[in-house]
């Protein structure tokens, strides 16, 4: 059984953002390379990964064609101009400027490479209760109030992120829908605000994003 902070993620949900086309992928906090093993299994692309998760890293190394083990930074062995996908994982919100990390991966990405990324949506209902019931930001162990979450994202500011680094950004779209209210009042809420509370159902934002010419 594999024992890290946040056990094995496969982030299947993610796969279908990476075109049939690419055929290198970076895997930025990789992990422990579930995500990229998914890939792997699915057709043939190399993966590296970055990780500095001195648990996850080894396992990481075991399934992806070659892991870095350490945190994201230039001077990394990286080739230029090789990945056709740069992927971030729910990364990006655990740094302590991503911008600057947006700036960067740019030298590592083809011709017509592109970034993927997903971020958690902190307007997702569970934490919007939290805020407005309890008058709190109760900090976790995990998910969106993760207590190691450096920055936190709506997908108007995910954008705006995007666009700050030089990007042009290709698609935004909420994944992983998860609200379902238990009270005749949450129910009724999202049956007659549908628009302005669909993006309080899912969990998190996915990004897809290139490098403005």
């Amino acid at each position: 059984m594999v024992s890290t902070r946040y056990g094995e993620s496969r982030r299947l949900e993610m796969l279908r953002f990476i075109p049939a086309t690419a055929s290198r992928i970076l895997d930025i906090g990789c992990h422990t390379g579930t995500f990229g093993a998914n890939l792997k299994a699915q057709r043939s692309v190399e993966v590296w990964g970055v990780e500095p998760d001195p648990d996850a890293a080894p396992i990481a190394a075991g399934r992806l064609d070659r892991v870095l083990a350490a945190p994201y930074s230039e001077s990394l062995d990286i080739p230029p101009a090789y990945f056709d996908v740069v992927v971030f994982n729910d990364v990006l919100e655990h740094l302590v400027d991503p911008w600057d990390v947006l700036r960067s991966v740019r030298h590592h990405l083809a011709p017509d490479g592109f970034v993927l990324a997903s971020v958690p949506n902190v307007l997702h209902q569970s934490n919007l209760l939290h805020l407005l019931k309890e008058r709190d930001f109760r900090y976790e162990d995990a998910g969106i109030r993760d207590r190691t979450h450096l920055r936190f994202f709506t997908a108007k500011s995910a954008r705006r992120m995007f666009e700050e680094a030089d990007y042009q950004v290709d698609s935004v779209e909420w994944i992983n829908e998860n609200w379902y209210p238990s009270s005749l009042a949450g129910r009724l809420a999202y049956r007659f605000f549908a628009a302005a509370l669909h993006e309080t159902k899912f969990i998190q934002i996915a990004i897809c994003a290139r490098p403005r010419a």
